[in-house]
């Protein structure tokens, strides 16, 4: 398809990366095009899909309206950062292609920029799920509250889903743009480099998207890959020149991801009936937490490791209380 480039200059650059995500994208550019703010253009970055036909399909509808770049597969992180050299307008709004955006969306975003000029970057509540009657809300499991500051990322009091995103674009620029090594937690990465770099960041409660979770193949599927993804970045973060109290949190964050870590695997050693390894990353594990659930479950392991039955349901009995 034809990659139409619109002549005048928006205030927004709609971002939105695609890979194999052909049956789910239409509805995305609907939620898009339906926004009530229209100072915007769109930008689809095909990064190496195999649906490509059917991507570009979908896309005809469209083709009038957008901007449509194909690449090789460069992940995520690698698709934002190409339709952000393209993107022309002063802000940068991100959306994942198998997301939705309520109608005043970019509204409400631009409006919070507007009223407050310091800031540079936005974001908001959603809901999870692709069921329209679902009502879990992204910040019932992972709350912001009070100011976004270095720290408050670090620590996860405040957590930013990309798909509620507005930014200004130097911000973004000056951070670096995402990191193509990551294979996940690339924004996590960028909003801790942005915000050291001196981004204001703010947010508000409204609902305002819809993210799809839990789509087969999401990169946030994996406990285990997610928490060694976020102690890379951490590793990395530490290794920035940062305050003395700012470089105690991320250390002291380093070894609660580093204790999550081992707490995964050893779930994953344990389903596999190889309890003595469970056991010593359990052990391990809890020379940081100090858990009285997981102390029993060592004890357990260490008395009766043939039980497989009992230990595989207390496996999920240790996983709501510990983690």
């Amino acid at each position: 398809m034809d990659n139409i480039q619109p002549i005048s200059k928006p205030r927004v650059s709609v971002i939105i990366p695609a890979y194999n995500t052909a049956p789910l994208i239409g509805s995305c550019l609907d939620s898009v095009f339906s926004q009530t703010y229209l100072d915007f253009e769109v930008l689809v970055v095909n990064d190496g899909s195999s649906d490509t036909k059917q991507l570009e399909q979908v896309l005809q509808k469209y083709a009038s309206r957008l901007v449509y770049i194909k690449q090789e597969n460069k992940r995520a992180a690698g698709a934002r950062n190409t339709a952000i050299r393209e993107a022309r307008g002063e802000f940068v709004a991100f959306l994942d292609s198998d997301d939705i955006w309520f109608p005043d969306h970019l509204a409400s975003q631009m409006a919070f920029l507007d009223q407050n000029p310091s800031f540079d970057m936005v974001y908001s509540d959603s809901l999870l799920g692709v069921d329209a009657g679902s009502h879990t809300r992204f910040m019932e499991r992972c709350p912001s509250h009070g100011p976004v500051t270095f720290a408050a990322l670090v620590v996860e009091r405040c957590q930013v889903s990309i798909s509620t995103v507005v930014v200004r674009k130097t911000a973004i620029v000056k951070a670096g743009l995402f990191d193509e090594s990551l294979a996940r937690c690339d924004d996590y990465d960028m909003w801790l480099r942005a915000a050291w770099h001196g981004a204001r960041i703010g947010y508000t409660h409204r609902v305002q998207a819809r993210l799809n979770e839990g789509r087969p193949g999401s990169l946030g599927q994996s406990r285990l890959k997610m928490a060694q993804a976020y102690w890379q970045i951490l590793e990395k973060t530490g290794a920035f020149p940062l305050s003395a109290s700012d470089r105690e949190v991320v250390q002291q964050r380093i070894r609660e991801i580093r204790a999550r870590c081992l707490f995964e695997e050893g779930k994953s050693e344990l389903l596999a009936r190889r309890f003595e390894r469970a056991r010593t990353l359990f052990f391990e594990a809890n020379q940081h937490w100090r858990a009285p659930k997981l102390t029993l479950a060592l004890f357990g392991l260490k008395v009766a490791p043939a039980m497989a039955s009992r230990l595989i349901t207390f496996r999920s009995r240790i996983q709501r209380g510990v983690a």
